[in-house]
């Protein structure tokens, strides 16, 4: 059985869950009032199997080093671990996510292309859409390719503080 180690953390943005597994991979990243979200996303990946979820204050320093990121450590997530379930589509687009520089961004369509699926951008928008691990498998990277704020689970007013964070110069 899958044992999850969790915590909650303030951020600028509202609460955040952090939840691990014990060798400290990030499997979920959250914002509090989308944990239902995240609720049937652990269902999906990991009741087949079985899991358990405990609390953990700072388990494996992943909060600590999310904290540093909201006060301005920007590359502190890249170093961060994850270990994501998902079909092997969704791990290629979550990990192609972790190669767009802070403060950079790119649109669904250039994505695709990047991925080798040029007029794959809506599999690539429902696959970032199903991002367990927001902020550090940095789905708010994704913008319309008009230059426009399109979804983000967590709301766009979280996605444009993201980005301004990050030093992308909104439109």
């Amino acid at each position: 059985m899958l044992t999850l180690l969790q915590d909650k953390i303030a951020t600028p943005l509202g609460e955040l869950w952090v939840i691990c597994d014990e060798q400290f991979r990030l499997r979920a990243v959250e914002w509090e009032e989308h944990s239902a979200r995240m609720e049937v996303l652990l269902n999906l990946h990991y009741k087949k199997e079985g899991y358990q979820r405990r609390e953990a204050t700072n388990p494996g320093n992943l909060s600590q080093k999310l904290a540093d990121y909201f006060d301005g450590d920007l590359e502190i997530i890249d170093t961060l671990p994850t270990e994501t379930a998902g079909t092997p589509f969704q791990r290629e687009v979550w990990k192609t996510l972790r190669e767009i520089p802070c403060g950079q961004v790119m649109h669904y369509g250039q994505l695709a292309t990047h991925l080798g699926r040029a007029g794959a951008a809506r599999a690539v928008g429902a696959a970032n859409g199903s991002n367990p691990v927001s902020i550090v498998v940095p789905c708010h990277r994704v913008i319309g390719s008009n230059g426009t704020m399109t979804g983000y689970a967590g709301g766009l007013a979280r996605k444009e503080w993201l980005l301004r964070h990050e030093g992308y110069l909104l439109l």
